[in-house]
């Protein structure tokens, strides 16, 4: 059982999140919070696989929240859930930790998908946020690759081009197309890369790719 904490504002949106996923005879609502604070602590106590964030909220926003969620080394990982899709908080949800980044006005069956993939430990990152990460990125001043992450020298080749296909947006079936590589293989690789850069998730080697410089904005486009 997929064990879910919703946290927003508004009790009509908590509401409306609890009957779609536990009309799901595999997922359930464990807790609910109203601001970030609350959230922190519904985790604490509830230990959910999946919290459900949102970002504007009284008392405590979203990113913190999910900072300190992910600081407290527990299993839950954290699906933020908004109504924007600015650059900035797209690029502070993920820096923060967050394994997954959605709007609100998403068909339930991709929502309960995402529930299931952050759950699953995989991450959820649409191309379409993708690409919102790396205009964030580009404007930002480059810096040095192995101040970003040590771990990128321990890389190898092939380590490296699943890591930079991993930052075009593509999922592990595609990796294997574009590789000509078994789907296996391509998870192994990427579970290695995760390893050696002492990431959480697929979501922060994105992050990592495009601030190191190991991917740069531009050609070949993402997927759509």
């Amino acid at each position: 059982m997929i064990r879910v904490a919703l946290v927003d504002d508004q009790v009509m949106v908590r509401a409306g999140f609890r009957m779609i996923l536990e009309s799901e005879a595999d997922i359930t609502v464990v807790g609910e919070a109203g601001d970030g604070r609350e959230a922190v602590e519904v985790v604490a106590r509830c230990s959910p696989h999946v919290v459900l964030m949102d970002v504007r909220m009284p008392v405590m926003d979203g990113i913190e929240a999910t900072r300190r969620i992910v600081a407290s080394a527990g299993d839950s990982r954290v699906l933020i859930l908004t109504t924007f899709d600015l650059d900035d908080y797209v690029y502070s949800a993920l820096r923060a930790g967050a394994s997954g980044f959605m709007l609100k006005d998403a068909p339930a069956e991709q929502l309960i998908n995402a529930v299931r993939v952050i759950a699953g430990g995989d991450a959820l990152l649409a191309p379409s946020v993708t690409r919102l990460l790396i205009e964030e990125v580009s404007r930002r001043p480059s810096v040095d690759a192995a101040s970003v992450a040590p771990g990128l020298a321990d890389l190898t080749e092939r380590e490296l081009e699943v890591l930079r296909l991993m930052a075009r947006g593509l999922s592990n079936g595609e990796i294997a197309t574009q590789l000509y590589l078994g789907e296996a293989t391509v998870k192994t690789h990427v579970g290695r890369v995760l390893t050696k850069l002492e990431l959480r998730d697929r979501v922060q080697a994105v992050v990592v790719a495009y601030e190191s410089g190991i991917v740069t904005p531009g050609a070949p486009d993402l997927p759509n």
